[in-house]
């Protein structure tokens, strides 16, 4: 396909998109229902338009996914302005700890027993589908600010610590299939896939998140210099973030993660003779250079300027990577399998999993029912599932988690498409009505 082509495709459906947005919004279908249903047509078998084969492309379609995930995760971080020690975190946290062992444990065990999938394929299916998606769980509703709902809050959290906590357990799946070092008695896994890994990987992201945000603000608010640039200051950040963390064997994820965290913690730094802000000139307000100087303002304006320009690099990534799903769907083998597993992993696994975070959690009854249905599944099971063919899971093994992983994620695509603007609105209602009543 020549580069013209692609432009005339991929600015077709760009400018459809601006179009039909609003629209969308008012109907209980999602962008990426669309751009699933528009990449299975460019597919092999019908348009032949996208060739994403997983099993000969593999090492590009990995870089593709992984781009898309660090681009979302960071973006996720900047979302979240949570303070740290509310307890608003308890549930996220457990969700990615507790309830992720959970799942991958069951998903293992129904796949050496009903699937009889050698333990370590079983381990790593696991580990494919355990974590949940920061990128399509960005179209459930979740409020700004320090005080957020927390169904929304704790959905969009579990999905941006989660993608990061998969990891040790795929490498544990391919260590036992002599895919991956573990070490004498496990050893390596625990000290540099698990622990190094997870606690390296957030502390990395949350020191140069703190400390490039602190500087900008410095520079700023006390110089005027460091102004404008913002989109490289955001994707340098998550170069260097991302970067830094692989090259010590930390996790990328966690730490793009944590360095959107931090950044969206820096604070103003006003000086007490700082003069208020005066009247804007114009209707339309003070100008960005006028905000991103004025001590009160800096910090407030960098994350603001930031955060709008990942979200639309990260709805890019949401159109490339599920148009490049749809068209996969053409190289998955029609197992008999799919048709009782993907309901058994959406509407039993994944509630018997979340279900390990509610105690404690300050849960209404509804918010942990929400939870252990929008167990999304998407660009981060792609991910895992490229990585695992890419250390050598090959042959039936590696055509069973091709089939069950991408049916998982279409599955999860169209019925939490479906029902996450009806039951959120719902959800809000009766919120809304109870806070009403005296």
């Amino acid at each position: 396909m020549t580069l013209a082509a692609w432009s005339v495709l991929l600015g077709a459906l760009m400018v459809t998109m601006a179009l039909v947005g609003t629209l969308l919004k008012r109907m209980p279908l999602t962008a990426a229902m669309l751009y699933l249903v528009v990449g299975v047509l460019l597919g092999p078998q019908i348009g032949n338009v996208l060739q994403p084969d997983p099993f000969t492309e593999t090492g590009a379609l990995e870089t593709l996914a992984e781009v898309a995930l660090v681009v979302s995760l960071f973006a996720v971080g900047l979302r979240l302005g949570v303070p740290l020690r509310d307890q608003r975190w308890w549930v996220p946290l457990r969700l990615a700890s507790l309830s992720m062992c959970a799942m991958v444990a069951m998903v293992a065990a129904v796949g050496v027993w009903w699937l009889q999938l050698p333990l370590g394929v079983a381990v790593v299916l696991g580990a494919i589908l355990a974590p949940t998606d920061p990128v399509l769980a960005s179209g459930l509703p979740s409020e700004p600010g320090e005080h957020p709902d927390r169904l929304g809050f704790s959905l969009a959290a579990e999905g941006g610590l989660n993608d990061g906590t998969a990891f040790p357990f795929v490498m544990l799946g391919l260590g036992l299939l002599d895919l991956h070092e573990l070490g004498t008695g496990g050893w390596r896994w625990w000290a540099v896939d698990l622990l190094w890994s997870t606690l390296a990987g957030l502390a990395i992201g949350a020191a140069l998140g703190a400390l490039t945000g602190r500087l900008v603000v410095y520079l700023r608010s006390r110089h005027a210099e460091a102004l404008g640039m913002d989109e490289f200051l955001s994707l340098g950040l998550v170069g260097l973030s991302f970067g830094l963390a692989q090259f010590v064997l930390a996790s990328g994820f966690l730490s793009v993660f944590a360095a959107g965290l931090a950044l969206r913690r820096v604070r103003e730094q006003p000086r007490v003779d700082t003069p208020p802000l005066a009247p804007a000139s114009s209707a339309a307000g003070h100008s960005y250079d006028t905000l991103a100087r004025h001590p009160a303002y800096a910090s407030a304006t960098l994350h603001g300027s930031v955060r709008t320009f990942n979200e639309q690099i990260e709805k890019v990534a949401e159109l490339t990577l599920v148009l490049v799903v749809g068209a996969m769907l053409w190289y998955s083998a029609p197992l008999p399998a799919i048709a009782w597993f993907v309901p058994l992993v959406l509407l039993v696994l994944r509630p018997l999993s979340a279900a390990l975070a509610i105690p404690g959690g300050r849960l209404q009854p509804a918010q942990a029912l929400m939870i252990g249905w929008f167990g999304i599944r998407g660009i981060g099971s792609v991910f895992y599932l490229l990585l695992a063919l890419r250390h050598g899971v090959g042959g039936a093994s590696a055509q069973m988690l091709v089939s069950l992983t991408l049916w998982t994620v279409t599955a999860s695509i169209v019925v939490h498409g479906l029902s996450g603007q009806p039951l959120m609105r719902l959800y809000a209602r009766r919120r809304d009505a109870a806070h009403d009543q005296p």
